[in-house]
């Protein structure tokens, strides 16, 4: 009875919201307004100062001794990184190959959160598993935005598109970016980021780039096993 009801008013807020939603804005000559890529760009925006302005409101109470305020902003943030992110354009979520516009250094602070990300990643069960997951993936996407000269920024993109690829996410387009960032970044990596990519890229029948990523497989990679792979998914896609 209390799951109907809960469903009831979940369908009745969802069909309210829809009706009460704006129509989109046509210019004069009748076609639509802002684009999808400007619509991301204010949705990531909003999101980032959501998580900020609960951020600041929690220290704030801490500050000032109010434990249950703080508590309540601690667990509307728990839930809102709870939420699962979209990358509705790719090219607004995924840094650029280019991300470092200088020679890549050893940063100490982006060592540390790369080694607090991995003591969540892939830890737990169910709903821990899942909270760690996000931890990692807020770890080190900080080290990507802070510290982009990094030389750890090319791990960082390898397990990011673990996580992104793993049974959390499941974001397999956004997964196949990160891990050609990998590669990318660092074309003597050790990770098999290439593999990782053009599997994906199967997967998602982008065909002519699952075919480029196993070429450079074959030219870059000295793993032999890895190269056999490749090989053999060449000659099956027709790509020799």
């Amino acid at each position: 009875m209390f799951y109907r009801y809960s469903m009831g008013v979940l369908v009745g807020l969802m069909a309210w919201s829809a009706l009460s939603a704006e129509p989109p804005a046509k210019d004069g000559k009748g076609k639509k307004g802002p684009s999808d890529h400007t619509l991301v760009e204010t949705l990531l925006e909003a999101r980032k100062k959501y998580q900020t302005t609960l951020e600041q409101l929690r220290g704030h109470y801490i500050a000032v001794g109010d434990y249950e305020r703080a508590r309540w902003a601690e667990e509307e943030l728990i839930q809102y990184h709870r939420i699962t992110k979209h990358a509705y354009r790719l090219e607004l979520d995924v840094p650029p190959e280019n991300l470092s516009q200088q020679e890549l250094r050893n940063i100490p602070e982006a060592n540390q959160l790369y080694r607090e990300a991995l003591t969540y990643k892939d830890k737990g069960w169910g709903t821990d598993y899942t909270d760690n997951q996000r931890r990692a993936e807020l770890l080190l996407q900080r080290i990507l935005t802070k510290h982009p000269q990094s030389d750890k920024i090319d791990d960082t993109a390898f397990q990011l598109g673990e996580i992104y690829e793993g049974k959390a996410y499941k974001q397999y387009a956004r997964a196949a970016q990160y891990y050609e960032r990998c590669f990318q970044w660092n074309s003597k990596t050790h990770f098999d980021a290439r593999l990782r990519a053009a599997r994906l890229h199967e997967q998602l029948n982008e065909r002519g780039r699952a075919v480029e990523i196993y070429k450079e497989v074959v030219t870059h990679e000295t793993d032999p096993r890895r190269v056999q792979e490749a090989q053999k998914r060449l000659a099956d896609l027709g790509g020799k």
